[in-house]
């Protein structure tokens, strides 16, 4: 067996058996419900509305599976380290980059959780307009590029951060810093300076894809220019992530050590 697949193993154990990833996809599934329950219960929603309540559910899903893999990838390292548990897991006979790969693909397992429990939600608002295969299938697509890069910046994070509370307080604002964008009023980014800071963000250029596709029922490969944001930052972050994590991890964090 790949010693990448030990660690991912062990790193699972830890996350699901441990109860963390348990709780926080319980409380998500919990947040899934309340919404479709409220809008379940408007009866009166008309067929434009319908497609905009499944683009809704689909975007908090992405959201909030991106912001799990976030999190968990920025406690990785720092917080092992304030666990005491890092250095036992640099004794033994598995590279940097192996320890790095494991604890990154771990970090992926919120999101495909997340998304695994959505998948009824979505088919349930979106059976009466026929929209929930295209939905859940740019959903995943989109998804998973946004959750290998969040996961992969959280893990640069947590290998430089000197304590587990700045990893994941820095890593929360830079995501709030990416979210900022979608804040903004429509006239705001209608220039053509608003649509260059859609595309270049990765996450505002993944939800105006899903948008288009759910909403505006458009084509995948109509829009497939917007998924450029989303590609490179998910193979680039993900690169540096093995790269960069495998040669600066050790017991002490910040840029010097």
């Amino acid at each position: 067996m790949p010693l990448t697949a030990v660690v991912l193993g062990q790193e699972l154990r830890d996350l699901w058996l441990g109860g963390r990833a348990l709780v926080l996809s319980l409380a998500f599934s919990a947040l899934l419900s309340v919404l479709a329950y409220l809008v379940a219960s408007n009866r009166a929603l008309n067929f434009l509305e319908q497609r905009e309540t499944v683009n809704l559910t689909l975007q908090v899903t992405v959201a909030v599976g991106a912001l799990l893999a976030l999190l968990t990838a920025a406690d990785a390292i720092s917080g092992e380290r304030e666990r005491r548990t890092l250095e036992g897991l640099l004794l033994t006979p598995v590279s940097r980059l192996e320890i790095v790969a494991g604890k990154l693909a771990a970090a992926l397992s919120l999101w495909f959780a997340a998304f695994a429990i959505a998948i009824a939600y979505i088919w349930f608002l979106g059976r009466g307009v026929s929209i929930a295969g295209d939905a859940l299938a740019s959903g995943v697509v989109v998804g998973t590029l946004l959750a290998i890069f969040l996961a992969s910046l959280g893990l640069l994070i947590s290998v430089f951060a000197t304590s587990n509370r700045v990893s994941l307080s820095f890593s929360l604002f830079l995501l709030l810093a990416l979210f900022a964008p979608t804040q903004l009023p429509s006239g705001a980014t209608s220039g053509w300076a608003g649509d260059v800071l859609l595309r270049v963000n990765p996450l505002t250029a993944g939800e105006h894809y899903i948008g288009r596709i759910v909403v505006d029922g458009r084509g995948w490969s109509e829009d497939v220019a917007w998924l450029s944001s989303p590609v490179i930052a998910a193979a680039l972050f993900a690169a540096l992530a093995l790269a960069v994590g495998a040669r600066r991890l050790n017991l002490h964090g910040g840029v010097s050590a």
